[in-house]
């Protein structure tokens, strides 16, 4: 399997289990960690204000779904999405950055997040600097147009 290929694998499975985690918190929400568990984990004592942030949580699952779908499509269609995987896996490190925010270090370095954390601020920075040097490989096989700064195939 060439380099080029390999790295369309990974795209694709990245993105699948970005699509199973967007799909876990979307259609799962607060009250169940999502899929992740059937047992209650919170007692609502705000019932009205438990439904709107579950709303959110439900919509930014929906909003990582459509991450996750982006990266399936772009591990089939490369060329056409590379910058946009490149922006999105920035994105995804920039955003592990907010979880140090909560500054507890025994939450941020235990089993239940640090894999998470090493993938985000790790995991997605290679991948992105991956994406940038398979893209200047494949540029070689481009012509520039002399009358702009578009690459033609």
């Amino acid at each position: 399997m060439n380099k080029i290929n390999l790295l369309n694998v990974v795209v694709v499975i990245v993105g699948a289990v970005i699509v199973f985690l967007g799909l876990n918190v979307g259609l799962g929400g607060i009250k169940t960690l999502g899929w992740q568990s059937t047992r209650e984990f919170v007692s609502i004592t705000d019932a009205a204000t438990f439904h709107a942030q579950d709303s959110h949580i439900r919509f930014i699952g929906g909003v990582w779904f459509g991450v996750g779908a982006v990266f399936v499509i772009g591990g089939f269609a490369m060329r056409r999405f590379r910058s946009t995987l490149i922006i999105l896996s920035a994105m995804i490190a920039s955003a592990g950055l907010f979880r140090l925010s909560g500054m507890d270090t025994e939450v941020i370095f235990s089993a239940a997040i640090a894999p998470s954390l090493t993938f985000e601020l790790v995991g997605f920075p290679l991948l992105a600097w991956w994406l940038v040097a398979s893209g200047k490989r494949d540029g070689l096989s481009k012509v520039r147009n002399p009358d702009s700064e578009l690459l033609l195939d």
